[in-house]
């Protein structure tokens, strides 16, 4: 709820990233609800007795209130809306890869609930499902085409880009921009087959080429939308060969 143009409180929110802010303070970027993501400079969160400290953790279901205007808020309050597990392991980088997917191209102050709960619905299953549980291809593509679609960025993959509907036997390229073009394509282009497309389109990574398609599609666009900006999470992957 709000009080005024310039007091929020009583919102969901997520940390995004957090560093430190003169002595004993903290600025800390969030991914809230209905505001979508803001700074925020939580005044003496790092003093030992701070209400604040223990509770500015990554990938806990936050509620916070905050007051002024501009690029940095104030910080007013902060709780645990519930406790989860701590994320660890190749959990904890998905959990970042997110998070930097978020920083880098969603704008300020500008709200994307839908997303904020699909954000929030990927994170409960990294921090609460059973391990053997957790498809982390389909919960990373699905996240990724999601954000892709909130931005303006539609990931269309059931009609080719002239609005036909995919033919399950014909073959495509995938261009940044346009969409789907039927055609073999080029050493550059992602190719790949109607039937192929359809089963990205419907999150069914079953195929293990398929998995591998959509990640390679996907690891495309979010590098053309980028616009020459690496990932750091991305580069680790890739090192560990977990993604």
């Amino acid at each position: 709820m709000t009080s005024g143009k310039q007091r929020v409180d009583g919102q969901p929110a997520f940390l995004l990233q957090s560093h430190p802010y003169r002595e004993t303070s903290l600025v800390v970027n969030v991914f809230s609800r209905d505001f979508g993501r803001i700074g925020l400079v939580a005044r003496g969160a790092k003093r030992p007795r701070s209400q604040l400290r223990g509770v500015l953790v990554e990938f806990q279901p936050l509620d916070l209130g905050w007051f002024g205007a501009g690029e940095l808020r104030t910080l007013a309050r902060a709780e645990w809306q519930r406790a989860w597990p701590m994320l660890s392991g190749p959990r904890l980088l998905l959990g970042y890869y997110l998070n930097e997917l978020l920083q880098r191209l969603l704008a300020r102050d500008d709200a994307h609930p839908a997303l904020f709960d699909l954000y929030a619905e990927a994170v409960q299953k990294l921090a609460l499902a059973p391990a053997e549980t957790v498809r982390h291809e389909a919960l990373l593509r699905g996240f990724e085409k999601a954000l892709l679609r909130e931005l303006g960025y539609g990931l269309t993959l059931d009609h080719d880009a002239n609005g036909d509907a995919i033919d399950p036997a014909a073959h495509y390229m995938y261009k940044p921009e346009l969409g789907l073009l039927e055609g073999e394509g080029g050493v550059d282009d992602v190719s790949l087959s109607g039937a192929q497309a359809l089963a990205i389109h419907a999150d069914d990574y079953a195929d293990t080429q398929v998995a591998r398609l959509a990640k390679t599609l996907m690891r495309v666009l979010i590098a053309h939308y980028l616009q020459g900006q690496e990932l750091r999470t991305r580069r680790v992957f890739i090192e560990l060969q977990d993604l």
